[in-house]
């Protein structure tokens, strides 16, 4: 018999727009929101990826819709989210996700590389969440999670553009949920440690690398994209209404010990 009480977690109804989810973190947020109920939009710029993950969603009888484009290009953006409210309804959720790294040494870091990923990882996220927000606030809520780093809480060599724009990312979410959260939408980031994805490939290809991040993770492991799927899902909840402007770090303990 059932009591009218919605289920904890539970996103049944829900439109959610998760951005670089054919592979890693993205995907893996994608399914844990479908499997609670939500209606997910997969993304990525590989057109035929996008079609495959759709098609092997439905299968496990997720409700996957595809929606190709390059979030770099905030025209482009701004057009499919206007496309994805008409098709598959008001957007409820976005997890801002996609990204991109460049490794250098910070003296032989390019001046045409650093812009690039500053671009991707700051300004073209500034300006797919700001629409979204835009039509979140007409309906008076709405939840908008962006990925931002572990790098941008402790310093780590090579990675000086993607560690500028994810602190800056970390300072938006805070400067938002003053002007947003009033009007229903909250904003929140996760900070993942490391985690064994396409991204990371170089890193847990290397072997001393791979036994020092073990040594010094006290959970003595990477990450899995799973590990951040599970934080996504709570802040995409009614049940985290009263969170926003945080930046969740989820990094096996990392960035708390010596």
């Amino acid at each position: 018999m059932s009591t009218g009480v919605r289920p904890l977690f539970s996103l049944a109804g829900r439109v959610a727009v998760v951005t670089g989810s054919t592979r890693g973190i993205g995907l893996a947020a994608a399914q844990a929101l479908a499997r609670q109920g939500a209606s997910v939009v997969i993304n990525g710029r590989d057109v035929a990826a996008v079609e495959h993950i759709v098609a092997e969603g439905q299968k496990e009888g997720f409700d996957f819709r595809g929606m190709p484009f390059d979030v770099s290009d905030p025209r482009a953006s701004i057009l499919s989210l206007d496309r994805i409210t008409s098709e598959v309804g008001p957007i409820d959720i976005l997890f801002a996700n996609a990204g991109i790294q460049h490794r250098e040494a910070l003296l032989d870091f390019e001046l045409a590389d650093f812009e690039r990923v500053i671009a991707f990882n700051l300004t073209a996220q500034w300006a797919l969440a700001q629409h979204a927000a835009r039509l979140m606030v007409t309906r008076g809520r709405g939840r908008i999670i962006f990925t931002g780093s572990i790098t941008a809480v402790l310093g780590r060599e090579r990675v000086s553009a993607y560690s500028a724009a994810k602190g800056a990312l970390h300072a938006m979410v805070r400067q938002w949920s003053t002007e947003l959260s009033p009007q229903g939408v909250t904003i929140n980031c996760i900070a993942p440690g490391y985690i064994k994805t396409e991204l990371t490939q170089s890193l847990w290809e290397d072997v001393s690398f791979d036994q020092w991040l073990r040594e010094r993770t006290p959970v003595r492991r990477w990450g899995q994209p799973q590990d951040l799927a599970a934080a996504v899902v709570f802040l995409a909840s009614d049940e985290s209404s009263f969170i926003t402007g945080q930046t969740l770090v989820v990094d096996g303990g990392l960035s708390s010990t010596m």
